[in-house]
């Protein structure tokens, strides 16, 4: 017969809940607390206690209520005390980002990327040394308690190692993750994430699709990433590998794609798809600024433009039918470029859903764009790397503080 969960067990799973509420929410009262967790009031006393002793987080009182009695403590997150690092390689930029408990963007670095430059590996000097300019410029209080990347590939489940990335020139597995922790020198681990599901997480918790169970987010840079959330939880697949919508197959026997087949929706929405219908594919244009200009000329009248835009509109929304059909999400959200193209070719994007996903799927489907923006990978990974924290805060501090 198994044995229940102990009372340490217990009380770890409810500072864990409790540092949640306050990380994903902001400033909330202890009585919110009471009423949010279903616990009583010396209970959370003692849990906010326990949290505020280890300086994860404060209490103070609340500004004038105008009620009558005594009022109840707001808890905060100790932003400026407790922080991770979170670093974000794409195609085109490399950043990294200080990033206190609450969500709080402390400090940052970005730096343009050339395509074709340093290896993924490489690129590990680079972040590590951003990330050293940060920590001089801390206080001595404070203490860094996780850092992760997100990067536009597939990682292993297992070990955080990169396996492929054609869209970043990875050819063979790359332990990006240990190469990087390596070169931080804080003896804490690198997790390592797909950007796009890192963005997802991340608008799931604190975007557009905050309270949403179930959605999917397709991000567009060079190619196109998906991640998806079903009953609030990522779908990461067997290995980890899950959410590689961009390479269904929607035209058979279509373009060249990075990954050896053709016709896949990254082949045929990605960005040089819509750069060569739009006669713009030319050396030196190419990134988000050059998809935006697309989507300008298109809104001046520019016919090219439209018939580009429109194009590219029919395979994504093609695509979107697929995935609505099987996975009947609540909202998709467009982020990276595919904010832009999506905005540019709406029409097509829901006459194709009109016309291949089937109606009680597509009946209350929303379609939105990305709150977060160019930030979704970056906060996503911020939240990889906090994830060790809510689910043992004490623990994780007390190894950190060591």
């Amino acid at each position: 017969m198994r044995a229940g969960p102990s009372q340490e067990d217990i009380r770890r799973h409810n500072l864990g809940a409790l540092l949640r509420h306050v990380h994903l929410g902001g400033p909330i009262s202890r009585a919110e607390l009471t009423s949010r967790m279903g616990l009583n009031r010396s209970t959370i006393m003692a849990l906010t206690s326990d949290l505020t002793a280890a300086g994860l987080v404060r209490e103070e009182l609340p500004r004038e209520t105008g009620r009558a009695g005594r009022p109840s403590l707001v808890v905060r997150p100790e932003s400026s005390r407790v922080y991770v690092f979170a670093f974000d390689v794409s195609p085109d930029r490399l950043a990294v980002a200080r990033v206190g408990l609450g969500g709080l963007i402390l400090d940052r670095r970005e730096v343009a990327r050339e395509r074709g430059s340093p290896a993924l590996g490489e690129l590990a000097g680079v972040l590590a040394g951003f990330a050293r300019q940060m920590r001089r410029r801390t206080r001595d209080d404070t203490v860094c308690v996780g850092a992760a990347a997100a990067v536009p590939g597939g990682v292993r489940k297992a070990d955080g190692v990169v396996a492929f990335g054609p869209n970043l020139g990875v050819e063979e597995a790359v332990p990006f993750g240990e190469e990087l922790g390596r070169r931080l020198g804080l003896g804490l681990p690198v997790s390592v994430g797909n950007d796009a599901n890192l963005a997802a997480l991340a608008e799931h918790s604190r975007g557009v699709g905050a309270a949403v169970k179930d959605l999917i987010y397709l991000h567009g840079d060079v190619g196109i990433g998906g991640g998806i959330i079903t009953g609030g939880h990522l779908l990461g697949g067997h290995d980890g590998y899950g959410g590689e919508v961009g390479h269904i197959v929607v035209n058979p026997g279509g373009r060249a794609c990075g990954c050896g087949s053709h016709g896949c929706l990254e082949a045929e929405v990605g960005e040089r798809a819509l750069l060569e219908a739009a006669g713009r594919f030319r050396s030196g244009q190419h990134g988000r600024d050059a998809v935006r200009a697309v989507v300008e000329a298109a809104d001046r009248g520019d016919i090219v433009a439209q018939e580009a835009l429109k194009r590219v509109g029919d395979w994504l929304g093609l695509g979107i039918a697929n995935l609505v059909n099987i996975f009947n999400p609540e909202m998709v959200i467009f982020g990276g470029m595919l904010r832009e193209v999506y905005l540019g070719s709406a029409a097509q994007v829901r006459s194709r859903l009109t016309l291949h996903a089937m109606a009680p799927q597509r009946e209350r489907l929303r379609l939105r764009t990305s709150s977060l923006a160019d930030d979704a990978t970056l906060v996503g990974a911020a939240e990889l790397a906090f994830a060790h924290v809510l689910a043992d805060p004490l623990e994780v501090l007390a190894r950190a503080g060591s």
